[in-house]
């Protein structure tokens, strides 16, 4: 392969920033780089000089070489840790680009890892999932599945098919033998036990999984004046939206990011469902009808001292009377309605809770393993689908060739979350979700 470089750290002005190459090449480019014939030191921090092609020093920095095939890709790998100027950095890696590099395609370092088999494909995807992780808890999934922990499970899937296999085509081999019905038992019974419940114990826990990366979309809809952007400043922390008694003030959907027990939500607050006559404000319904359409969850909320707020039509996920502070007692609330104060914060907690519950939550001490990634659990759900096919004509002796072929296909299914098996045109789709560098 030819060798490639690219600015390894994020766009703007840094302390620090690295260009990164690899391939057999690099090692005499950054030679040429500093003007030396020194030989580098594996795995040794060195500073050297960069040089332009005019024999002036462009930036001094680090120098870090990690010869193959101890590497992130398995090939000879350098990294210049320079100051992280953009100009800078650009400047140097046009510089390293004459002297004979190419620039990476999105994820190449990492594809390269995996073609050298220095990653399982799987294992690729969470160095992506690493970067893309935006709380902690999906952080802590993505190193799981980095460390391997995905890759023995399903490893440990497709060990378990090829043995039940083994018989199917053991069978197969010698047709002239009566196959006893006690061996169709044993291969559903294993098949159940040792593929099948695994298999639906992971995808149950997809639904959270994909959550934790992909994040949910929460809008608050209701009357003018029941609390929606109080609430909404009251979970951001800050006070992102205008908070006005005069009805209307919010005409537009505003959004804030936070956290909800380890989930991404962006929260919308909308404008006040009512009839108005002002042309901007009809236009913020509208965008608050849109919103809540769109939205993972939507919550209606009310105004306990305002009993006109209590009944609008609108579908919902869940319903939040607020303001229950201004008032004493029952007061014939509709039972569907929870009861929070977005002012002093009483119900909150509750409030928040229940919608972790809507999102799919695994507590924390449940959580083990997770599938964080559609495209596993598509595979899981194929794999899946093949294996209840070929299950369904055991007992059947004139169909052991159909059941092979199908219990095959599941186990290319699962292999092909690995990267086994012609899949290039699953690497090109992977990586060209990668950032430059990585």
């Amino acid at each position: 392969m030819d060798t490639i470089a690219a600015i390894a750290t994020p766009a703007g002005r840094g302390g620090v920033g690295i260009i990164r190459l690899s391939g057999a090449g690099a090692e005499s480019i950054v030679r040429k780089l500093c003007r030396t014939t020194k030989t580098f030191a594996a795995r040794h921090a060195q500073h050297r000089s960069f040089f332009t092609s005019d024999g002036s020093v462009l930036d001094n920095g680090l120098l870090l070489y990690f010869p193959a095939p101890a590497s992130y890709t398995g090939e000879d790998v350098i990294e210049l840790q320079a100051h992280g100027s953009p100009v800078l950095l650009r400047a140097l890696l046009e510089q390293v680009i004459a002297l004979g590099a190419r620039l990476a395609a999105p994820g190449e370092f990492t594809r390269r890892a995996v073609e050298n088999g220095k990653l399982h494909l799987e294992q690729a995807e969470a160095v992506a999932a690493c970067i893309d992780a935006a709380t902690l808890r999906a952080a802590r999934q993505a190193q799981r599945h980095l460390q391997g922990e995905f890759g023995r499970l399903i490893n440990g899937l497709m060990d378990e098919l090829t043995g039940l296999l083994a018989h199917v085509e053991a069978c197969l081999d010698f047709p002239e033998e009566e196959i006893p019905a006690l061996l169709f038992e044993q291969l559903r019974a294993g098949l159940e036990e040792t593929v099948l419940k695994p298999i639906d114990k992971a995808l149950a826990t997809s639904d959270f999984g994909e959550r934790l990366f992909q994040g949910a979309t929460v809008a608050i809809i209701g009357a003018p004046n029941v609390g929606k952007s109080t609430l909404l400043n009251r979970l951001s922390g800050r006070d992102r939206a205008i908070i006005s008694p005069q009805p209307g003030t919010t005409r537009d959907v505003l959004e804030v990011d936070f956290e909800l027990h380890g989930i991404p939500v962006r929260l919308l607050d909308t404008a006040g469902l009512r009839e108005s006559n002002d042309m901007i404000e009809q236009e913020g319904v509208k965008r608050a009808r849109a919103a809540a359409q769109c939205a993972d969850i939507t919550i209606v909320m009310a105004d306990a001292s305002n009993p006109d707020s209590w009944h609008v039509v609108a579908d919902a996920d869940t319903y939040v009377m607020n303001k229950c502070d201004l008032v004493d007692g029952a007061h014939g609330f509709p039972e569907r309605y929870c009861m929070i104060s977005a002012h002093s914060g009483e119900g909150v907690e509750s409030l928040l809770s229940h919608l972790a519950e809507l999102l799919g939550e695994i507590p924390a001490d449940e959580e083990g393993l997770l599938i964080t990634s559609r495209r596993h659990r598509q595979q899981l759900e194929r794999a899946r689908n093949h294996l209840i096919s070929g299950e369904e004509m055991l007992g059947d002796a004139m169909s052991l060739d159909l059941i092979a072929l199908e219990w095959r296909q599941a186990w290319s299914c699962m292999g092909e979350i690995l990267g086994i098996g012609d899949v290039e045109h699953i690497l090109d789709r992977i990586f060209s979700q990668f950032c430059i560098g990585k």
